[in-house]
């Protein structure tokens, strides 16, 4: 097959592995920056086109979109999705993936266990919100990644002054309740399919109760519950993901999902477990994008 890495850099981690792979597996595997794509878009004749060149020849897309790309990216991922590319994640399911009020909303409709949140732009009853959730509470960009516009309000001044603050920048929030009994510690489960491949422990250094791996958080592996289990891959299925990292955290109400990421990093993973989470994904993707072809036969 011939498979398309769309991403925004071909230097990172991610998309050099997942080429790797592809290539050691005995397929024809192409970098492709979503920045210098642009589309046709014409009745019955969708094309995408990259440095002057017809990409109309892949049987495979793989995006690997950032958060500050996403509305183009996913254009162009929809564009592949309209010339009959198999894509191994979605164009709905990434943006949806990137709206954190969105996924919350699927998982809460899932019966997928949640932390309490509160979502919020601008309003005079700031005292009223911070009462929906109570103190410490989390303050989030409805936004974001990586850790990034995310703020544990310990006081209820503090809270205030942070809301405030985000209503002056015109931000959308999310008010969430903090769970004590974490620890500063989450869980990122790796989905591919209906199977969690892989997973590891990331723990909170320095105090900061951001575990994230990029705000220097430790990462060890861990064997999921059957619960946590369970609960990664609804919700995955909630938000219509094939391959994705599920963020949980442990709470006396068991397991919580914080966020479902479309494009969750390989370096961190594969070098804490020792797993080749890239050749799982290609292996996925040969079997996914042969039956998808063979169904596209039948109702010819």
């Amino acid at each position: 097959m011939k498979i398309g890495i769309l991403t925004e850099s071909g230097r990172t981690y991610s998309p050099k592995r997942l080429k790797e792979a592809a290539i050691a597996r005995g397929h024809e595997c192409q970098i492709i920056r979503y920045p210098r794509c642009y589309v046709d878009v014409q009745q019955n004749n969708p094309h995408v086109w990259y440095e002057g060149k017809d990409l109309s020849d892949f049987d495979v897309i793989i995006p690997r979109i950032s958060p500050s790309h996403t509305t183009y990216a996913a254009a162009i991922t929809r564009q592949f999705e309209m010339m009959n590319v198999y894509t191994l994640n979605r164009s709905i399911a990434i943006v949806r993936s990137r709206d954190k009020l969105r996924t919350m909303q699927l998982l809460a409709k899932a019966g997928v266990g949640i932390p309490k949140t509160v979502f919020s732009k601008s309003t005079r009853a700031v005292d009223d919100l911070i009462d929906q959730i109570g103190v410490p509470m989390i303050i989030k960009v409805a936004r974001g990644s990586q850790g990034n516009g995310v703020v544990l309000a310990e006081t209820r001044k503090a809270a205030k002054s942070v809301v405030q603050a985000f209503y002056v920048e015109n931000v959308s929030i999310l008010l969430q309740e903090f769970i004590e009994e974490a620890s500063g510690a989450d869980i990122r489960a790796f989905v591919v399919g209906n199977q969690v491949i892989a997973s590891y422990k990331r723990q909170s250094l320095d105090d900061d109760f951001r575990s994230n791996i990029h705000q220097g958080g430790k990462g060890t592996s861990i064997r999921l519950t059957e619960e946590e289990r369970k609960t990664a891959i609804k919700a995955a299925k909630a938000t219509g993901l094939q391959v994705c990292g599920v963020d949980l955290i442990q709470s006396v109400r068991g397991p919580l999902v914080l966020e479902v990421n479309s494009s969750p990093g390989l370096e961190g993973i594969e070098s804490v477990t020792g797993r080749d989470i890239a050749t799982k994904i290609i292996e996925y993707v040969e079997v996914n994008a042969k039956q998808r072809n063979r169904k596209d036969k039948v109702g010819a």
